[in-house]
């Protein structure tokens, strides 16, 4: 195992299959999805399913512990072919099945229809709960259709769910923040996982066209501490730099992927990573869907790591986590000292440290190539980062 990471990935192998549908792209959203393409939905999920069948076939495709539907939006997917997809993955009782869903396409249907398949997790994408700040981000959905959605994601009976929250658009305020998380966390069942991202400015989104709209630093560091404060006051403690979860509801699929674990992915734009090698699908359904009627991969690029690659993102990754990162991987610095808590032979971020996380990111060292006086390997994070940035982006959507 690579010095960044921890107990509990050995037995784990996760699926990750790409829903490109959506019934409008967001402002800032630079993912792979598409508004006019829905009339796709069932040669997409023949060859999503085909795609499947032939990876277990070929042996890469083993049994999955996670499974994860993210987009674009799964929920605008009729339930028969949610059904078909989880159907074909097959994944064992004992799997955690999470499905991305919009508060406004979250219909009992849909729900019924996933859990019968095997769905045991649903993550809503909510983002506010501020009719202003919802517009702001291009947002479809009203506050309302929030607790609509979690009184039916309760009733099909899921017993654990997750929302997403995006902060540091211009115009909302401290106030509007602390009204979304408190009004979540009223919410009946309260959601015992959050994602809370601070807003990015994507190259190509109609964000990254506006710069009156673009989100200040120093105001998305106070909503990330507003964020921890609130979270944590509810019980839910920080267990990745964006994640919040009540004890035993972390995202397991998530935590795979951040301790370097084996995950397939299907579907357009779908990323996978097998034993070092990374690769990624062809961006758009139909070439998608060209490719495997014609008995072919659908692999459009794909990098095998070094060794050496491999254990400084294990560490870049773990960084983020609770788990922190062996003490030895970072020098034991006064520039350091109020950035990480170093106990028990790890060192893992503080408040502050989470917040200024890329400063330490580029003073990691791997402990097994580092002794005492080599400089922190700056050559390999600079040629690194942009895949590691490519990959957290994959991440925050299960990609």
């Amino acid at each position: 195992m690579s010095p960044g990471a921890r107990e509990g990935v050995a037995g784990e192998f996760g699926v990750y299959v790409h829903i490109p549908f959506c019934a409008r792209r967001c402002d800032y959203c630079a993912f792979v999805s598409f508004t006019d393409k829905s009339d796709l939905a069932d040669s997409y999920v023949d060859a999503c399913v085909t795609d499947i069948c032939r990876a277990r076939e070929a042996g890469l495709l083993r049994p999955a512990t996670t499974v994860y539907l993210g987009g674009g939006t799964p929920s605008l997917l009729r339930p028969d072919l949610i059904a078909r997809l989880l159907e074909a993955i097959d994944p064992p009782p004992s799997a955690e099945v999470t499905i991305e869903a919009n508060p406004e396409s979250t219909t009992r249907p849909f729900l019924v229809a996933a859990r019968r398949a095997g769905a045991t997790r649903v993550s809503l994408g909510v983002q506010s709960l501020v009719p202003r700040v919802l517009a702001a981000l291009g947002r479809a959905h009203r506050p309302g259709s929030v607790t609509r959605a979690v009184d039916r994601i309760a009733d099909a009976g899921f017993a654990t769910y997750s929302v997403d929250v995006v902060y540091g658009s211009v115009g909302e305020t401290d106030s509007d923040l602390a009204a979304t998380l408190d009004g979540l966390m009223s919410l009946e069942p309260a959601p015992p996982h959050v994602s809370a991202y601070a807003l990015t400015v994507e190259p190509g989104t109609p964000l990254s066209r506006d710069p009156r709209r673009h989100p200040d630093d120093d105001v998305e560091a106070g909503r990330y501490a507003l964020v921890d404060e609130k979270l944590g006051a509810a019980g839910l403690s920080w267990y990745e730099i964006s994640n919040w979860s009540a004890p035993g509801h972390e995202c397991r699929h998530n935590l795979a992927c951040w301790r370097e674990g084996d995950y397939l992915g299907f579907g357009c734009a779908a990323h996978s990573h097998l034993a070092g090698r990374r690769f990624a699908n062809v961006a758009s359904p139909e070439r998608y869907i060209a490719r495997v009627r014609a008995g072919r991969d659908a692999v459009a690029r794909s990098e095998r790591l070094t060794t050496a690659e491999r254990e400084l993102e294990a560490l870049q990754l773990a960084l983020r986590t609770r788990d922190g990162v062996p003490d030895s991987a970072l020098p034991d610095t006064a520039e350091l000292a109020d950035l990480v808590d170093r106990r028990d032979g790890r060192a893992v971020l503080t408040l502050r440290g989470r917040l200024l996380a890329n400063e330490v990111t580029i003073r990691l060292r791997v402990p097994s190539r580092a002794d005492p006086g080599t400089a922190p390997l700056h050559a390999l994070l600079a040629d690194d980062m942009r895949g590691y940035e490519l990959h957290e982006r994959m991440v925050r959507s299960g990609r």
